[in-house]
């Protein structure tokens, strides 16, 4: 395959963020990169796609900068872009928690390497923790794992009292690429879990090193493919049809833009429902047509990178 998927974050100070995006913008324009980059004064957080050559420069550049030395990317083949434009944000987070008194560059959990995790996953003082929201964990997760009723990330810390019970054993977080953890399990910390863990590089890179055994479903991934395959070893189907309850992986966007929701519907339901998670969607009046697909990128209307983008 000609293209990579780079999934990285690093938390790292950066003293003017407005204007390191500004040049960051620029740098992937010229080396022909798409995806979603956020910039905050605490760091970076991105996923991109683009040519091996210029994935592989993109990687060697940001990691010359010693702001970025320590950034670890999860780098995976794909047959083209899996994303359809360039988009690099300035936000307060560089993924949003409301826990902006943690830095993870002072306090944060234990990493434990995927090899190591494999190891111990299944013993009976350990408790595995899923920090994703219900769409991620509902699709996909670890066998046993512990997961919230969540729909965001920031109602993360509400749901804590939950693992009171668990505090005398270790506690091992996860999540898709390991930047949710970094928070989560300091926060654990800072209520008094002594014994805190974080599975690093998350639920990615343990696939892409260790097969991703005993990972139930698909991982919910924020490009084009929606969803990706984790488990080479033991894979199984955990989500159900939205609309029939038939065990289904397959993740598709409501082709009613006012909906947009993203749900699994099998095949057959897809195709009688025209792409649609319910009735009165499938009777909108602004209804997308179905593909087959059932994802739609949105319309570029004339997408130009440098729009907005004052040139040097």
């Amino acid at each position: 395959m000609d293209y990579l998927i780079l999934l990285y974050y690093c938390y790292t100070k950066i003293e003017d963020p407005e204007t390191f995006r500004l040049d960051h913008h620029f740098y992937c324009i010229k080396h022909n990169l798409r995806g979603r980059i956020i910039i905050a004064g605490e760091g970076i957080n991105g996923t991109i796609s683009g040519l091996k050559a210029d994935c592989e420069k993109y990687m060697a550049d940001l990691q010359a900068d010693p702001r970025f030395a320590h950034t670890e990317f999860k780098i995976e083949p794909f047959a083209t872009h899996a994303f359809q434009k360039l988009n690099i944000r300035v936000k307060d987070e560089i993924v949003y928690s409301g826990l902006k008194n943690i830095d993870p560059t002072k306090k944060t959990g234990k990493y434990i390497e995927p090899h190591e995790f494999r190891k111990i996953k299944n013993e009976e003082d350990v408790v595995i923790v899923d920090v994703r929201s219900n769409y991620e964990h509902n699709v996909g997760k670890f066998k046993n794992a512990i997961s919230f009723d969540i729909e965001n990330f920031r109602d993360f810390p509400d749901k804590v009292a939950e693992l009171e019970k668990f505090k005398d054993k270790k506690v091992i977080t996860y999540c898709t690429g390991g930047i949710k953890c970094e928070k989560a399990s300091a926060y654990l910390l800072e209520k008094g879990f002594t014994n805190v863990y974080q599975l690093h590089g998350g639920i990615i890179k343990y696939g892409i090193e260790e097969g991703g055994e005993d990972f139930d479903g698909k991982c919910y991934v924020f490009d084009n493919r929606i969803v990706a395959d984790v488990n080479k070893v033991n894979p199984s189907v955990i989500s159900t049809c939205h609309l029939c309850g038939d065990h289904c992986d397959r993740m598709v966007n409501c082709a009613n833009p006012d909906c947009n929701k993203h749900v699994p519907i099998c095949e057959s339901c897809a195709k009688e429902m025209e792409g649609s998670c319910s009735e009165a969607c499938k009777n909108h009046p602004r209804k997308r047509p179905y593909d087959g697909k059932g994802y739609y990128p949105k319309n570029l209307n004339g997408y130009n990178p440098y729009r907005g983008i004052k040139r040097k």
